[in-house]
């Protein structure tokens, strides 16, 4: 089977969809594999490591695609790349899509699209998940960014010229990013708070060394987690209102906070309000991990940092994973790897279980035909840019530096 490899198009990004360790792998299966022209480059993967593996390496995008017969991807396709399609071929890839407007046009080339993003969390999808291998990466480059920007150390000092607190950090959200995090802040010596709507997540936090922090919750409230399938979901206004009581008082004593938290199908929650980052110390600083569905905090913007009137830097980087190239690239290409068992069979055709809970989960066009339903979506974050610093007052933008 024809498998291509092509470069990513998203401004930033740096991560390829196969390594040349999986690629090895299916050409030992029998498949053909066409990798673009420096495809890799930016994971550090050269076009020779990819011959060596045993790919082809194409230098014209039109004819790439035109003997497709199954494509990889990172992130999900532009409208360009889209026409260049052949028709009846397969896209696997992170489609990110509650905000992908394209499927019509995927449907009407009659293309099986898969969305890596909607693997269940099961058992037999853990070797498949993306959204977790990639959350690894975002956790702890979310604290090393944290550090470049807190102007104190992480750990105690006891030194001759005196002593020197440690850090105190704040995470929202102990998904997988947020237990990296933790793990990550640990490392480097801070003392670690975690705020969290699931009450599940304490036993995880605490055996991590962190403290867990939570909202009380009412007897509907604790019942309605036992649904969500391991995610967040949106809560009552009652509970918001306490939630941020909460989040503000944590705040206040915070240097950094690591916000993480994300509803699936929906903008993400707002828990760092323009009145909590107000009554913050000078100095400390905010990485919002949920900037590309909208923030956690309405004062960051995707791929900038900002400051706000009294001194509190707010980081907005939306692609985290891209930062660390290689070892996202190699992670996001196993779980690629692994998800083909399910649409290649032994002889190397493709042959897609229909009947499997995770093909059923992740296919969303099939034979012409869509099979994502229609949700209320996030609102798209902008292209990835090279990131600036502005400075912002507590509620607008006074100045640009």
């Amino acid at each position: 089977m024809q498998i291509v490899i092509p470069k990513e198009t998203l401004p930033g990004e740096t991560r390829v969809a196969a390594s040349p360790d999986t690629v090895k792998k299916l050409c030992q299966q029998g498949h053909q594999v066409l990798v673009e022209h420096n495809a890799g480059l930016a994971a550090t993967w050269s076009d020779q490591l990819y011959i060596d593996a045993g790919a082809a390496i194409a230098t014209d995008t039109t004819q790439l695609y035109s003997s497709a017969a199954l494509i990889l991807k990172v992130n999900q396709p532009n409208t360009q790349e889209i026409d260049l399609f052949k028709p009846k071929s397969a896209l696997v890839a992170q489609m990110n899509i509650h905000r992908f407007a394209s499927l019509p046009a995927l449907a009407a080339k009659e293309i099986d699209t898969y969305a890596l993003e909607l693997i269940p969390r099961i058992t037999r999808g853990q070797s498949m998940d993306i959204l977790s291998s990639q959350a690894n990466i975002a956790g702890y480059r979310a604290v090393l960014l944290a550090t470049h920007y807190f102007p104190r150390f992480m750990p105690m000092f006891m030194t001759a010229a005196g002593s020197v607190k440690p850090a105190r950090v704040l995470i929202l959200g102990a998904g997988v990013a947020g237990l990296q995090a933790i793990a990550t802040a640990k490392r480097l010596g801070a003392i670690v708070e975690v705020f969290d709507v699931r009450p599940a997540t304490r036993e995880q936090v605490e055996s991590l060394g962190a403290k867990f922090i939570e909202v009380e919750l009412n007897d509907e409230e604790r019942a309605a987690f036992e649904h969500t399938g391991g995610y967040a979901k949106e809560m009552s206004d009652d509970y918001k209102a306490r939630q941020s009581a909460l989040i503000a008082q944590q705040a206040a004593a915070a240097d950094i906070i690591i916000s993480t938290a994300l509803i699936p199908g929906k903008p993400a929650p707002v828990l760092i309000t323009p009145e909590t980052v107000a009554a913050m110390k000078p100095g400390s600083v905010i990485i919002d991990l949920a900037v590309a569905a909208g923030g956690n905090c309405p004062l960051s913007r995707s791929d900038e940092v900002v400051k706000s009137a009294n001194g509190v830097t707010i980081v907005g980087q939306a692609n985290l994973p891209a930062l660390v190239a290689t070892d996202a690239s190699s992670m996001f290409a196993r779980n690629v790897l692994t998800f083909l068992g399910l649409v290649l069979n032994k002889e190397g055709q493709y042959a897609p279980q229909l009947d499997d809970e995770i093909i059923k989960a992740t296919l969303v066009t099939h034979a012409g035909s869509i099979y994502f339903g229609s949700e209320a979506a996030p609102k798209a974050a902008a292209p990835a840019k090279p990131v600036v610093e502005t400075v912002v007052a507590a509620a607008a933008i006074t100045e640009t530096v």
